[in-house]
């Protein structure tokens, strides 16, 4: 059973009962009739393919209180997509498929570009900017929901549960982010657990305390791909089209809402989905790529609250970060022996020091360019720059849907 503890600056809303989900959905149900409620589904072609999608289908064919589902696919050929939409149809809501690679929506990605929009990075951040751009073309859309498709052991309560803070009129929630355990017979979850949160750490110790990382440090999975917003919010945020998305997007709901208004939900006593690779010398590849993505928008975020990082505070931040990890090497090590679960200390070790070489690539990339690539704009400027924008794309995806 989890604990009902409340620590850092956003409220945390644990999992204390095996509550019906049934119980969820019926109140969500009456709650839908004031409130249309979107679910945003990020994925690849490739994943109609793996045992997680079709669980997932399996477990949205039971849910009734969406306006939509809105699939935002990508990498799909043409045959692909009809495939993907005849399996999508048999849902109980209307289901809508972003066709990313398809023609219609290439043709605005171009116009996008030719309007001095940086959209040259695909990717699933791209891909979810667009799909939201879509979405918020209906203005009566309240909430949006998003969670990943390769969620191997996926049931419908992640949704209720994600959902529910935002939407719930007893509530005052604007932003909701998911968090669960990854473990099986180890844990998972390196980036988060030897990366994010020891750099967390390693601020605090080097500046202090500030709001702004106490923040960040109160998220217990903040690289999590679930969450839940109101469409209030998702208008104005931008979003990163890199492995930098997630944390981003927490900054930007930061400097959007009062942290009072935000909160964390346990949605799943223990999540399973695909396990990123991390090879020591690939620069470029899996985990090794997503950590120095994080690092970079971490200091670009922390250089744009004003912090000056200078070559010597990031050699500080480097050194530093090797004693964090090191002490949160001791922490797992204790978790896993006391639970009976598999530890590699020599595999974690290592993951270490590949996340050592990230965070020095992320440096230097930072002090080359401290504006990298920058974030993609909120739809209240693409609106503004191109007024019927958002309308074209609804006109795309409906006679792709047809």
């Amino acid at each position: 059973m989890a604990d009902f503890y409340q620590h850092g600056t956003i409220a945390t809303l644990q999992k204390l009962r095996q509550r019906p989900v049934e119980d969820l959905e019926s109140e969500l149900v009456e709650i839908s009739k004031k409130s249309k409620m979107v679910l945003l589904l990020p994925a690849l072609v490739s994943e109609f393919d793996t045992p997680a999608m079709p669980q997932i289908l399996s477990e949205l064919k039971k849910v009734t209180y969406l306006e939509k589902i809105v699939l935002s696919l990508d990498r799909a050929d043409e045959k692909q997509f009809r495939k993907v939409k005849k399996t999508m149809s048999g849902l109980a809501v209307p289901v809508r498929i972003v066709w990313h690679d398809g023609p219609r929506m290439q043709a605005l990605y171009k116009e996008l570009r030719g309007n001095d929009f940086k959209l040259e990075v695909p990717g699933k951040g791209r891909s979810v900017w667009m799909t939201l751009g879509y979405i918020l073309a209906n203005k009566d859309v309240d909430a949006i929901a998003l969670h990943d498709t390769d969620i191997v052991n996926y049931s419908r309560e992640i949704l209720a549960r994600l959902i529910y803070p935002v939407v719930h009129p007893a509530l005052v929630y604007d932003f909701s982010k998911g968090y669960y355990a990854r473990v099986t017979d180890r844990l998972y979850g390196r980036v988060t657990r030897l990366f994010y949160l020891p750099i967390i750490n390693t601020l605090t110790r080097i500046v202090g305390h500030t709001p702004f990382l106490e923040y960040l440090g109160s998220f217990r999975y903040a690289l999590s791909g679930e969450f839940a917003m109101l469409s209030t919010i998702a208008r104005g945020i931008r979003i990163s089209p890199t492995w930098g998305l997630e944390v981003s997007m927490l900054n930007e709901v930061y400097h959007r809402t009062s942290p009072n208004r935000i909160c964390q939900v346990e949605i799943a006593e223990n999540y399973e989905h695909k396990h990123q690779a991390l090879q020591k010398n690939d620069a470029d590849g899996g985990l090794n790529r997503m950590a120095t993505d994080i690092a970079e928008a971490l200091l670009r975020i922390l250089s744009q609250d004003g912090m000056v990082l200078s070559e010597s505070f990031l050699r500080t931040m480097v050194t530093s970060y090797i004693e964090e990890s090191r002490l949160a090497i001791e922490k797992y090590n204790a978790i896993s022996l006391l639970n009976g679960l598999a530890y590699d200390r020599h595999s974690e070790i290592e993951a270490t020091e590949a996340f050592v070489c990230s965070l020095k690539d992320a440096s230097r990339k930072f002090t080359t360019d401290p504006v990298g690539i920058p974030l993609m704009s909120a739809w209240v400027r693409i609106s503004a720059a191109v007024p019927d924008f958002q309308e074209r794309i609804e006109e795309a995806v409906e006679l792709d849907n047809q």
